[in-house]
């Protein structure tokens, strides 16, 4: 029983560190990129990220309120977070490159 109670507490730590990474990442995200992606409002989501971390801190994993905010965080991080990081050129870029670009364009090794 002591097993699965360190499992379920290591579970609830990962939920609450999940939920606080995209609510950190909701509010370093511009308030017009929300706009341009056409998805929900900057408010929308830090309001919805807020309760889902708030709930899964005060909240046993065992009931269904941290699980409904797991739902909202994970369609944050796969739905809301890439259209984002796309607008603002975060990660690699989506031009079709090489890796031997660089910012003026092919590096051709001094040819």
């Amino acid at each position: 029983m002591q097993g699965f109670a360190g499992f379920m507490w290591l579970l609830s730590v990962a939920l609450i560190l999940f939920s606080g990474f995209a609510l950190i990442d909701a509010a370093v995200r511009r308030e017009d990129a929300y706009r341009a992606v056409d998805k929900q409002s900057k408010a929308f989501w830090l309001i919805v990220l807020g309760l889902a971390f708030v709930v899964n801190l005060i909240f046993n994993i065992l009931s269904f309120l941290p699980i409904i905010g797991l739902i909202a965080t994970i369609v944050y991080m796969v739905d809301v977070r890439p259209a984002l990081r796309g607008l603002s050129g975060g990660g690699r870029p989506s031009r079709g490159g090489s890796s031997s670009d660089g910012p003026y364009g092919p590096y051709n090794g001094g040819r």
